[in-house]
C-alpha cells in the first residue's frame, strides 16, 4: 500500500518539470500533480548562473520558474530537497528520499544532468567550482576577492560565458580548451576565429588545442599546469567539460536507454516504461525535424518545450514533439548568439553578414540541406531557418542570401 496517490508525478525540480507542471494547468487539468526536486530552491531557470546572477546583476527569484507563489496558487505541490530514490513502473510506484511511497498515474522523468568532472592531479585542491546550481555560482563569487588570475576550462558556452562575466567584473581570465578555437567546436571555423578575437578583444587570453595535465597547489590551487607545458597562474579555476545525464534513477528501474546515455523516447517523448514521459537534459527521442534520427539536446529553452509537449501529451495528445531546438548565449554585453539545429554533420558553411561588423549569420548545410543556423547580432534569419530544417528541402548556397 503506498502512503500517498497523485495522478501526476514530476520527477525532477528544473525547467522541463516547471513547464509540464504549468501547461497542464494552463490546459485545465484539475487533478493532483506532485513536483519532487532535489534542490534547495523552487524550479528556475538556469542560463543566469554564468551570466546575470554570477554578476550581482539578478537575484534568485527573477530566474524562478515560474515566478515564485505560483505553485501555491494553483495546487501544484512542491517538494524541494526531496528526491525519487526508487521507482516501480510495474506498480506505478515511487519511493521518495523520505521514505514516503507515492502511487502516480502519471509520471515525468526530468532528472536533468550532473557536470562532468575532470580526473587529473590536484582537483581536491580548493578554489575548484563547477556551474550547475545557484550554490556554485555564490561560492565563485564569494572567493573573487582573493582571485588576481582565473582559469576557465572548457570553451563551449559554460567556459565562455563564464570568463565574459568574470572579465567584466575586473578579473584576468585564461580560457583553456581541447578545440583550437571558442565555441569552434559547434560552430565552426569561421564562428571560432570570431568568438576568440572577440574575447581576446576583451582581454581574455584563450589557450587552444590544449588540456590541463594537473592542478597545483599547497591547500588552494595556485597553477594549472597543461600536457603543452604551460604554467598559468590561477587562484580559481571554473570547470566547464560538458554534462552527463542523470539516469540512475532510471536506470534502477529498468526503463531502456539509449545510446548517447540518455532515457530513449519516441517521437512523443514517451519511455518504455507504461505511463512515463521523459523531458529536459536527460531526453534522448527520435527526432521528426532530425530525418527521425535519435538525438538529446541540452538547454533550458528546449526542456522547457519537452516539458510542454509532456503535459499535452498526458493530456491525450499523441502528437510527435516537432519543435526545431533552439539554443542562446550572451557573452557579457559584447555579443549574443542564437543557434537553430543542431548541425551534427556538414559538409558546407554559408557566411552571410560581416563578422567584422559582429551582425552576421553562419548556415550550416549537408547535401544542400540545412541542419543548423547561427545568428550573431542578429544577422540571420531564425524562422526561415527554422522553416528549411523541418522542410528538408534542398537550398544550397544559392538559394540563401549572401
Amino acid at each position: 500500500m503506498a502512503d500517498r496517490a497523485v495522478d501526476v508525478l514530476l520527477i525532477g525540480g528544473g525547467t522541463a518539470s516547471a513547464a509540464c507542471a504549468q501547461t497542464l494547468r494552463t490546459q485545465g487539468f484539475g487533478g493532483s500533480v506532485l513536483l519532487a526536486a532535489r534542490e534547495l530552491d523552487p524550479p528556475y531557470d538556469r542560463p543566469p548562473l554564468t551570466k546575470q546572477y554570477l554578476r550581482g546583476e539578478q537575484d534568485r527569484s527573477a530566474s524562478h520558474l515560474p515566478q515564485s507563489g505560483w505553485f501555491d496558487a494553483d495546487a501544484t505541490e512542491l517538494l524541494t530537497r526531496t528526491s525519487v530514490t526508487k521507482l516501480d513502473t510495474a506498480a506505478k510506484l515511487a519511493t521518495l528520499s523520505t521514505k514516503q511511497t507515492v502511487a502516480y498515474g502519471k509520471a515525468l522523468l526530468a532528472t536533468g544532468a550532473m557536470v562532468r568532472r575532470l580526473q587529473v592531479p590536484g582537483t581536491d585542491l580548493d578554489g575548484l567550482h563547477y556551474i550547475r546550481a545557484y550554490g556554485n555560482s555564490d561560492a565563485i563569487r564569494a572567493e573573487l576577492d582573493q582571485a588576481r588570475s582565473i582559469v576557465c576550462v572548457g570553451g563551449s558556452y559554460i567556459g565562455c560565458e563564464v570568463a565574459a562575466s568574470l572579465t567584466a567584473l575586473g578579473k584576468q581570465v585564461t580560457i583553456v580548451m581541447l578545440e583550437d578555437d571558442p565555441l569552434g567546436r559547434g560552430f565552426g571555423a569561421t564562428a571560432g576565429t570570431y568568438f576568440r578575437s572577440l574575447l581576446e578583444s576583451h582581454g581574455v587570453t584563450v589557450v587552444g588545442g590544449d588540456e590541463v595535465e594537473r592542478f597545483e597547489g599547497s591547500e588552494r590551487v595556485e597553477r594549472v599546469v597543461t600536457k603543452g607545458g604551460r604554467e598559468i597562474d590561477a587562484q580559481l579555476v571554473v570547470c566547464g567539460v560538458g554534462v552527463l545525464p542523470d539516469v540512475m534513477l532510471a536506470r534502477s528501474a529498468g526503463i531502456d536507454l539509449g545510446e548517447s546515455g540518455g532515457v530513449r523516447c519516441d517521437e512523443s517523448l514517451r519511455a518504455s516504461a507504461p505511463c512515463i514521459w521523459a523531458a529536459g537534459d536527460v531526453c534522448e527521442y527520435e527526432s521528426v525535424v532530425h530525418d527521425r534520427q535519435r538525438i538529446r539536446v541540452e538547454h533550458a529553452d528546449h526542456a522547457w518545450n519537452q516539458g510542454a509537449h509532456v503535459a499535452r501529451a498526458m493530456l491525450g495528445d499523441e502528437s510527435p514533439y516537432d519543435v526545431v531546438p533552439y539554443f542562446f548565449s550572451d557573452l557579457a554585453d559584447w555579443a549574443s548568439l542564437e543557434y537553430v539545429g543542431p548541425a551534427y554533420r556538414w559538409d558546407d558553411e554559408v557566411v552571410t553578414g560581416e563578422t567584422t561588423t559582429g551582425q552576421f549569420g553562419v548556415w550550416y548545410l549537408e547535401a544542400g540541406r540545412v541542419r543548423g543556423a547561427l545568428s550573431v547580432g542578429g544577422g540571420l534569419d531564425l524562422d526561415r531557418a527554422r522553416e528549411l530544417l523541418r522542410s528538408g528541402e534542398a537550398v544550397g548556397r544559392a538559394g540563401l542570401d549572401g
